[in-house]
């Protein structure tokens, strides 16, 4: 009886996938967004993360709910505006709503409290934030109580659905003002020259099956120094992985197998990524 083969068909790009949503064709997709919403000088990696971040949080790049601020020294910043923040808690399934108070002394602007309701919680999320820390010497915060309101918003919604990974055009512009002290990349390091051949031992178990084993201290599996990560390969995987587990404990277990945390050690932009990579699935599963 001949054997069936199975195989599976290949996955679509990120491109493909988000064009796919726009009814758009992936080339005109990315060509728009690579235009509107990403810095002149950028490189495909960094329009890869930021489509990953669109993606994950299901904001449209086309109407600028997400777009990428350029930091200095290179590189981008993810900035959802208000409408991407607006969007991201009115179509969370467990939003309930949410409310604004402000606070005057003397006639004058002093707070402005976002009261934020979940469907799942008996007690709203409330935060407050305050002009003197908020207020900046820009054309928006002419605006006072419209910009308050803003910030008191987003803050809540980021307590209330532990959105992460994604920042404010305020903040946006703050960090891409850091200045850049990651050290300079080192040149490479000359080639190794080659070892003589070392001999693979010999193992014959008691069903007479032969395995090979290579010597001590030579590590067969260790990738080239000179090899890239893949980020949004590993993402892919993760992804798929996740898709396989049907309870709690399964995305648990396949969580842990990756250890995204650990993969993305020191870079808060994709293990954010990973995180609501993981979020989506539990929320799917009913988790």
């Amino acid at each position: 009886m001949n054997a069936v083969t199975k195989t599976e068909a290949p996955r679509p790009s990120l491109i493909a996938t988000m064009a796919q949503k726009f009814n758009m064709d992936p080339r005109a997709f990315e060509s728009t967004v690579r235009s509107t919403v990403m810095p002149s000088q950028h490189t495909n990696e960094q329009f890869a993360a930021l489509m990953m971040v669109a993606k994950e949080y299901d904001l449209n790049p086309l109407t600028k709910e997400i777009y990428a601020f350029p930091a200095k020294g290179g590189g981008i910043v993810p900035v959802v505006s208000i409408d991407g923040w607006v969007n991201l808690v009115n179509s969370h399934p467990a939003c309930d709503g949410f409310e604004f108070e402000f606070e005057h002394a003397d006639s004058k602007l002093v707070s402005c409290t976002c009261k934020m309701y979940r469907k799942d919680r008996s007690r709203p999320v409330t935060v407050t934030e305050y002009l003197a820390e908020c207020k900046r010497n820009t054309d928006p915060w002419k605006m006072e109580h419209r910009m308050l309101r803003h910030k008191a918003m987003i803050q809540a919604a980021r307590y209330a659905f532990g959105f992460s990974g994604i920042y404010d055009e305020d903040e946006g512009s703050k960090i891409a003002e850091m200045r850049d002290v990651t050290p300079p990349p080192q040149p490479p390091k000359p080639p190794v020259p080659p070892s003589a051949p070392v001999e693979a031992e010999t193992q014959i178990t008691l069903d007479g099956e032969i395995i090979d084993h290579v010597a001590e201290g030579i590590d067969a599996d260790q990738p080239d120094d000179g090899e890239e990560f893949d980020a949004n390969a590993f993402f892919e995987a993760l992804e798929a992985d996740l898709a396989q587990a049907s309870t709690v404990e399964d995305v648990e277990e396949a969580w842990t197998a990756r250890d995204a945390l650990s993969v993305f050690d020191g870079d808060e932009q994709n293990q954010a990524i990973a995180l609501a990579i993981k979020k989506r699935r539990l929320k799917a599963i009913g988790g």
